[in-house]
């Protein structure tokens, strides 16, 4: 079965349309933020996009920027290393990359499971639906939910993944609602039931929910 995405400029209006419906809130938000711009990077293969990810996590972007950059520098030939090339560089160089023995393990771990067929092609993903993707993945070491929801969000254009445990996300919807409290994951995934099909392009507006949003 073929999973459909549609982030095309159309569907952003209709789901920012569809958001502005929920309450004035939403509303006032959606109209002060204007149009969802949100871009994806479609050319990745899901391998690639995890290990930028991991790159990634826990970093600012700078020091993510910087770590990969020398990561790729390894491989000036390639455009991406493939997972072969990854397993075949010393483990030495690969930490002079700045990357923690804990990524390090992961990135390989991806790799290795790139080539055993556990992380699909872009095209076996794009057939795959939502959850049926992130049990897989989330099997891999040092590869969570939250990085699996942004190869869904950023690589497949899947339209309706609302990243529950994102804490830019929960306070955003905070800061939107003017709560006491950030509301928990599970809080999250059945608020964000209202927003669905759309609650990829709600995340988009809930990252950017000003500090001193007030209400309308």
């Amino acid at each position: 079965m073929t999973v459909a995405a549609d982030l095309s400029e159309s569907a952003y209006r209709q789901a920012a349309a569809f958001l502005a419906t929920l309450d004035e809130d939403w509303a006032h938000h959606i109209s002060a933020t204007g149009p969802c711009r949100h871009t994806a990077k479609p050319a990745r293969e899901p391998y690639e996009a995890l290990i930028r990810a991991i790159a990634y996590q826990q970093l600012h972007a700078k020091a993510g920027d910087a770590i990969l950059g020398r990561f790729l520098a390894l491989y000036p030939a390639a455009a991406f290393p493939a997972p072969q090339q990854v397993l075949a560089t010393d483990e030495a160089a690969l930490r002079a990359c700045g990357f923690s023995a804990t990524k390090l393990a992961t990135i390989r771990g991806i790799a290795q499971a790139a080539l055993d067929g556990i992380v699909p092609t872009r095209e076996q993903a794009l057939a795959m639906p939502d959850e049926a993707l992130i049990e897989r993945l989330v099997t891999l070491r040092g590869v969570g939910r939250w990085t699996v929801e942004m190869l869904l969000i950023y690589t497949l254009e899947r339209s309706d993944i609302l990243p529950a445990d994102d804490f830019g996300v929960r306070d955003g919807y905070r800061r939107l609602k003017q709560l006491d409290a950030t509301p928990t994951r599970k809080q999250m995934e059945t608020i964000s039931l209202a927003w669905s099909p759309y609650r990829t392009v709600a995340a988009w507006y809930l990252w950017r929910v000003p500090v001193n949003v007030s209400g309308s």
